[in-house]
């Protein structure tokens, strides 16, 4: 069964594509087939996994009717991907069909015998593309920054979840809060994931035991096409980001390597 995943969070900067580029390279390298889905039109998704950004087919295309979604989709050496340009942005004033929430889903139904995941990063905003995402997945990861107004885009976010639930989506699961930056040493870090732990708790979720620590390795991956993953893949976040990808990935797709992360494992299927 195809597990379709949405990042999200409204509050821009909180590490939503990082996120996702991750779970897209660490997802592939066990061996699963993986397509990640760029919903922001900024289309870092895809410059993160390498891609020429402005050749090709993108989502824009694809939902406009201008081709199909096998013809925008792109291989890098780390999965497929979906990309997006900034055309999309026109997406709340174009979309206007009936049903227009179920636009992705729709697209995506074609191709859930072709991937075991799917990871949709999504903009920093609850509009049409997001409940699009939401309507169309399994499950939302939500990143956050170990700080207050990070925190208040997760309870503005609640309030959109449950009403895809009441709408559209009844089975749809937060699978879990992630917190980046995290520094344990600050008192600061240690209130909001006492705060964290509570919002999760109402979204019927939890926080994921492994915490996303700073590094300067994930804010150069990128400028070389890469993740954290390949770029420094013995460093503190990478290790921190393949515990996200372990629980994720369950038993179906092993790491690779030998399990020397058993600390940082959050399970969350349930």
């Amino acid at each position: 069964m195809t597990q379709i995943i949405t990042v999200t969070n409204q509050k821009g900067g909180v590490g939503k594509t990082t996120t996702s580029a991750a779970l897209v390279c660490g997802l592939h390298q066990r061996g699963a087939r993986v397509l990640g889905v760029d919903l922001d039109p900024q289309g870092n998704l895809g410059f993160n996994l390498g891609l020429d950004i402005g050749s090709g087919n993108t989502i824009y295309d694809v939902l406009k009717g201008n081709c199909t979604i096998e013809e925008a989709i792109q291989p890098t050496e780390y999965g497929d991907v979906l990309p997006s340009d900034i055309m999309l942005s026109a997406a709340e004033v174009e979309f206007t069909v009936p049903r227009r929430e179920f636009m992705l889903d729709e697209q995506l139904s074609s191709l859930r015998s072709r991937y075991d995941f799917i990871i949709i990063d999504t903009p920093p905003a609850l509009n049409i593309l997001t409940v699009n995402a939401y309507v169309a997945s399994n499950g939302l990861i939500v990143p956050m920054e170990a700080e207050v107004l990070s925190l208040v885009g997760i309870t503005q976010l609640q309030e959109t979840i449950e009403t895809v639930r009441d709408t559209f989506n009844p089975d749809l699961k937060v699978l879990g809060i992630l917190i980046n930056k995290f520094n344990s040493r600050l008192t600061l870090s240690r209130d909001i994931l006492e705060l964290a732990q509570e919002v999760a708790e109402q979204l019927g979720s939890h926080v994921f035991q492994a915490k996303i620590h700073r590094g300067v390795g994930v804010a150069m991956a990128p400028a070389h096409g890469q993740t954290v993953l390949t770029y420094q893949p013995d460093s503190r976040p990478a290790q921190d980001f393949q515990s996200i990808v372990d629980a994720v990935a369950g038993d179906r797709f092993p790491s690779p390597k030998p399990k020397s992360r058993l600390k940082y494992i959050s399970k969350f299927f349930n």
